[in-house]
């Protein structure tokens, strides 16, 4: 399949109604049904589009939106509905994930966007989380250190986790984060902050003996 027809069949998806979507949960979730399944897997593949739409350029990115896709059915597989996190937030990363890891094997992707700015004075994600040094920010390239921010991240209560993925990891708006968990953005901005805060408590031990 090209690109372009995969753009048109899109178009053809329609949201579901929130109901619907709770029923779909229901089936799947409490009693296996493979087709609430399938049919939770075809209504958020829009989510896989809007990750790749900035390799649309490469000539694998029919590539791209399949390991886009297996981050997707990932995410309906393992999300819980009743810990209060829109399905959107929380497929997003995994989809994300799926694709950086793809493209970086391929020599074809830059690393995530964790240089996004936290608010107007300027400081960035990796400024705010670790609060580092010169000599800490070369190091903080490592594997090490970014395995230990993200079982650092998994540690974080599912809102707050929520929201500095879909900010920094995914890049999206504050607005429209809080528009899908329901929130305002104030409480976005106040959930951003406690996750940012946990994570460098947590942190704090490992940088110390670094």
């Amino acid at each position: 399949m090209r690109f372009a027809q995969y753009v048109e069949e899109l178009q053809r998806i329609k949201p579901l109604e929130r109901c619907q979507e709770e029923s779909l949960w229901r089936a799947y979730k409490e009693q296996g049904d493979k087709k609430a399944r399938g049919l939770l897997i075809e209504a958020y593949q829009p989510l896989v589009f809007k990750q790749a739409l900035p390799y649309r350029s490469l000539q694998n990115i029919m590539d791209v939106v399949q390991e886009g896709t297996i981050g997707l059915i990932e995410a309906v597989e393992r999300y819980n509905p009743e810990r209060g996190v829109a399905f959107s937030l929380f497929a997003i990363h995994r989809i994300r994930g799926r694709m950086l890891d793809y493209l970086q094997k391929e020599g074809a992707s830059d690393s995530p966007c964790m240089d996004a700015m936290l608010d107007e004075g300027g400081a960035s994600y990796k400024e705010n989380l670790m609060d580092m040094s010169p000599t800490v920010a070369e190091q903080a390239e490592s594997h090490e250190l970014a395995g230990r921010l993200h079982r650092a991240m998994e540690r974080l209560p599912a809102k707050e986790k929520a929201v500095l993925e879909n900010v920094y990891l995914a890049s999206r708006d504050v607005a429209a984060v809080a528009e899908d968990m329901e929130l305002s953005p104030g409480h976005i901005y106040r959930l951003q902050k406690m996750g940012i805060r946990r994570i460098r408590g947590m942190l704090s031990r490992f940088m110390q003996n670094w």
